[in-house]
């Protein structure tokens, strides 16, 4: 399967964030993996479910986070 290449804008509608935060991220070395293409930056929309799925925390981990 081909992968599709979306800009900063469309990865950040898709996420629910603003284009400033995608920007800062990749600014401070986190966030979603992206591709340079010259001097344009792209996401696919699989990097970008990737990167939401490691962000997931369980409510039982916050939990015993705070006993720690």
């Amino acid at each position: 399967m081909q992968q599709r290449y979306i800009d900063t804008v469309a990865a950040a509608e898709y996420l629910g964030y603003s284009r400033y935060s995608l920007e800062q991220f990749r600014a401070h070395g986190k966030g979603p993996k992206f591709y340079k293409l010259g001097s344009t930056v792209r996401y696919t929309i699989e990097d970008l479910d990737a990167w939401v799925g490691e962000a997931q925390t369980s409510t039982q981990e916050v939990t015993e986070g705070r006993k720690a």
